[in-house]
């Protein structure tokens, strides 16, 4: 549960400093991700998805880290 929580604590880190640091840039990103297709964006969050499971398989079951 510690791993969990430190996990979304890093997240919204990272999240959080992008608004802070470009809010002009992230409202016009937000802006552009309305236009998109649904399809568009389901696929982006299964590729996200991908890359996560992905890298949390490579940091907890391989040396490589």
């Amino acid at each position: 549960m510690e791993f969990l929580l430190t996990l979304i604590g890093l997240i919204l880190i990272i999240e959080g400093l992008f608004y802070a640091a470009f809010p002009e840039a992230m409202k016009r990103l937000m802006a552009q991700v309305q236009e998109l297709p649904p399809v568009v964006l389901r696929k982006f969050g299964l590729v996200a998805m991908g890359l996560g499971f992905f890298l949390c398989y490579l940091t907890q079951r391989t040396n490589l880290f």
